[in-house]
Order: C-alpha cells, then structure tokens, then sequence
C-alpha cells in the first residue's frame, strides 16, 4: 500500500511540474532592472513599459532600480541572472556602448553576456549655445574657435555628451575646455550664464531652452535630423564631419542564451506597446523618439554602437579610467 502511494505521489508531483513547465512565459512576476535612479528617463519608460507588459501578460513586471557605478552594477547584476526570462535589463548607451571604452576593465561582456531583446527608444543629443556668443550654426562656431585660440569651452554632464565633444572638436581641430558637470541641467545652467562657450546636451535638458530663445541649438549629433527638431541640421551635414552618428539610447535586454520564444513573445509586447499613440506621446514628451526593432536587428544595432563609440573615444583621445 505504502509503495503505491509513493507511486501515486510521484505521478502527481510529475503531473504538477509538467502543467507547470506547460504554462505559458510569463507565470510568476518578472523583475526588470534599470541601473539608474527612479525618476531618470530610462527608468520612467522602464515604468511605462512594465504598465504595458502586465496589461499585455496579466503578470507584474516590477521595476528594481541598481544605480551607480555607471550603470555597471545594474549590467553585472543581469549578466550574471539565470536566463529564464523573469529577470530583464533596460538600460542605455553608457552600460553597452561607453562603458567598454571609458573604464579599462568590466565586470562583464556587453555582447558576449546579454541576449538582446529590443530597441525602445533614442535620446537626440543636441549642441547648444548662448546666443550672445555670435554663432548661428556649426561652422560659425569652428570658425570663432580658429579665430579665438583657447577662449572656447563646452559643458557636458553623462557619457554621451562628454564623447560628442570631445570627437567634435578632435574632427575640426578646435582647442578646446572641457568642463564635466555631475548632470546635464547644470551644464546649462552655466552655459545660460556664459560661463561654458557650448554644451552638449540631451534635447530633453535643452529643447524648451531653444523654444524660449535663450539658447540656439546648433545640431543634432544624430546621422539624420530628429522628427523632435527637424529645424536643426544633423552634424554629418558639415563638412568633415560625415557619418557622425552618435546618440543616447534605451533598449531591453537579458541575460545571455535566453531561450527564443521568450524574447520573441517580449520582443513583440514592447513593439505593440511603442506603437500607442499614448505611450508614443509620452516618450516624445520628453525630448525622445521611439525606436521599435526585431531582436535581430538591435544585436547588429549593439555591435554597430560598440565600433561606432570605439571609434570615437580613440578619435577624441579620451583615456579609460
């Protein structure tokens, strides 16, 4: 008798465990790591898009905010999660394209360690000046550089910027200040007071800035113009500068060897999520464009940004710390 009920027990909990190996992804709550603060615009769209995967899934989706570190806690943390799926990234340029050349050893492999799941967005990133300097575009500003050695400065306040224009000035062959700030709003700050010549800024910290007058935007450091700014010309017009393309971006990710039906079922709920016009409204509000794509074409993406920000961090002969 005891031997059959063993038998039985066994029979159910082999019943139980394939019911529950049967269950569609996903069928418990899923964490989605962003490794920067809450309230930053990665964190605010990770929000947005966990409100519409748990509307999609009838599962949570639970935001886990690992900052510091310039976002290599957050990378480490994933790299090294099992990757069942119940633990995504959605992170930015600084953790997968910037960290790899700004830091001369990481903790983990932006390509090798992560499975990619999808692009959500770009972050245009724009140089502004003070109007009271005299430049109306690009090449008026290369020109009072030439003809001012040593007066220009440009403010900066995360990777992306500090890259931008370090490479712009290394490109034109102008001298040129670097000020770093701890963020992009006070590199504006300064620049409004005329203490920085120019800064690079993210056209979420400078757009209403523009719109008000107090500030003019040179260019967007994109290959082509943003549908946010189509007024302001994109920096590969200038002369010596083709083919620059250098913006902030946001995408999800996990662990690497996901398994394919996983990311697809992801894949395709953050695509329909991006094409809302509520959700599209809510990126545009603050200064970013959607950017849906296939799990293939963000990978050829990643390794595309990789070379291009290698290229650049040598070109603007930054040193890794």
């Amino acid at each position: 008798m005891l031997k059959k009920i063993l038998s039985l027990a066994t029979f159910v909990v082999a019943c139980t465990s394939h019911i529950a190996l049967a269950q569609p992804y996903p069928n418990k709550p899923v964490r989605i790591v962003v490794p920067f603060a809450a309230g930053s615009a990665t964190d605010i769209v990770a929000r947005l898009l966990a409100d519409e995967l748990r509307a999609t899934f009838d599962q949570s989706f639970v935001i886990d905010n690992k900052p510091g570190g310039s976002a290599q806690i957050g990378a480490e943390l994933v790299a090294k999660s099992p990757p069942d799926g119940y633990t995504l990234f959605v992170t930015t340029n600084t953790s997968h394209s910037a960290n790899p050349f700004l830091f001369r050893k990481l903790q983990y492999d932006p390509i090798k360690d992560f499975t990619p799941i999808a692009n959500i967005m770009r972050i245009p990133v724009i140089i502004v000046v003070n109007p009271k300097l005299g430049v109306g575009n690009l090449n008026e500003l290369v020109t009072y550089g030439k003809t001012n050695p040593g007066k220009l400065s440009f403010g900066y306040g995360n990777s992306v910027g500090q890259v931008v224009g370090a490479a712009f000035a290394k490109r034109t062959g102008l001298e040129v200040v670097n000020v770093p700030y701890k963020s992009t709003p006070q590199a504006i700050t300064d620049l409004l007071g005329s203490q920085v010549s120019y800064a690079v800024a993210d056209m979420a910290s400078g757009q209403a800035f523009v719109k008000e007058g107090r500030l003019k935007a040179l260019a967007v450091s994109s290959l082509n113009r943003s549908s946010l700014m189509p007024e302001v010309p994109a920096m590969a017009e200038v002369a010596g500068l083709e083919g620059f393309d250098l913006s902030a971006w946001v995408g999800m990710l996990g662990p690497a060897n996901m398994s394919k039906d996983v990311v697809d079922r992801l894949n395709a709920a953050v695509r329909k999520a991006l094409a809302k016009p509520e959700v599209k409204d809510k990126i545009a509000s603050f200064a970013a464009e959607v950017s849906p794509s296939t799990p293939d074409e963000m990978a050829a993406f990643l390794k595309a940004q990789l070379v291009s920000w290698g290229n650049s961090v040598k070109e603007a002969g930054i040193q890794p710390e």
